[in-house]
């Protein structure tokens, strides 16, 4: 069965839900790695007052029984807490640029900008956040780990010794109703080599990836290892050299000694840890001093409208890429070793490892 999965909900509806299906059955859940995520998701430095109102817990509706999957579809639902009555709320006509709002009312012929920003809502994102962490669970059962850190805040390199800085910067931009963006780094640990396939352009690992993790809402970016760095160097010092060792068992003995390939040679893992980096821009809704726009009725110059919003949401964006890079390698770990059950694909791991 193919792993897949749909989400639905609005930013101030009811809650958030998901149905994920093609997991396999036995596979152990913890639920509270799972809210651990969504903690993750909630916290930064940086972030509005939304993530003081909602404490998201993830309820588990279908598909599991004694805390292990069922090889059925999966139910996972996030109440909102911050909930409206949406129909009774006024109409919004001034969209801001950078966001969905004015595309998405165009595309849709909606005649109220708040119908595409309640579901183009970063807040979709927590529920994903949810399927990837049941995807962590599952490719923990095969050594498989993840890490994510931001790397630069604004212009500031982010280390412990500018810490101070960019929280001042954080402050002062949030004083001024000014918001930033950055870059941010997921690593993943402990993947096979032959994840992907490059017999067709759409069964490719890396572009897969980087379509997961530009789907989070303010992503304009995406690179793997040496990424755009790599432009700038000659093909003698791009590549990662091939060497072999009869005494290593790991991946058939292939050996590298540099990784600027980001772990993905051709769309296919190279059994490296993968590297990848994406820029995020600063968010779009500025509270002092809103955008230029138009008023969708009138069509006279406005002001765009003013949501509530983070001033820096980095932090948040990086759990989820590491959320939605579970989705994917999930996807493709089971298009190469899948069974019904965890105990058959375990198998098919062991005899691919050891032929």
């Amino acid at each position: 069965m193919t792993f897949r999965f749909l989400t639905a909900g609005e930013s101030h509806g009811q809650a958030l839900t998901a149905i994920v299906e093609g997991l396999p059955s036995g596979v152990p859940l913890n639920i509270d790695s799972i809210n651990h995520e969504l903690s993750l998701r909630q916290s930064g430095f940086g972030r509005s007052q939304r993530m003081t109102l909602e404490k998201d817990t993830v309820q588990i509706l279908s598909g599991i029984k004694n805390h292990q999957t069922l090889g059925f579809p999966i139910t996972l639902l996030i109440s909102n807490k911050d909930t409206k009555n949406l129909d009774a709320l006024p109409k919004l006509t001034s969209p801001r640029p950078g966001h969905a709002d004015l595309v998405g009312t165009l595309k849709f012929n909606h005649d109220d900008v708040r119908n595409s920003l309640e579901r183009a809502s970063a807040r979709e994102t927590a529920i994903r956040t949810a399927v990837g962490a049941l995807c962590q669970n599952f490719l923990n059962e095969f050594h498989v780990s993840f890490l994510a850190r931001v790397i630069q805040i604004g212009p500031l390199p982010a280390t412990s010794k500018t810490e101070k800085k960019i929280k001042n910067l954080i402050q002062t931009c949030k004083s001024k109703g000014e918001t930033l963006g950055g870059i941010f780094e997921i690593c993943v640990k402990g993947l096979p080599l032959g994840l992907g396939n490059f017999s067709q352009w759409d069964l490719k690992l890396d572009g897969r990836l980087a379509q997961a993790v530009m789907s989070i809402p303010a992503i304009k970016g995406v690179e793997f290892g040496a990424g755009f760095q790599g432009a700038s160097l000659l093909g003698s010092k791009a590549h990662d050299d091939i060497f072999y060792d009869k005494k290593s068992k790991k991946n058939f003995g292939y050996v590298r000694k540099t990784l600027r390939s980001g772990g993905l040679e051709a769309g296919v893992t190279t059994g490296q840890d993968l590297i990848l980096r994406a820029a995020m821009k600063p968010l779009s809704t500025l509270t002092q001093k809103p955008l230029n726009s138009i008023n969708m009725v009138t069509k006279e110059k406005t002001k765009a409208l003013v949501q509530r919003t983070d001033t820096c949401a980095v932090w948040a964006a990086s759990i989820v890429a590491k959320n939605v890079v579970a989705i994917e390698l999930t996807r493709a770990f089971l298009e190469k070793f899948g069974g019904d059950s965890l105990e058959e694909t375990r198998n098919n791991y062991k005899n691919y490892l050891v032929p």
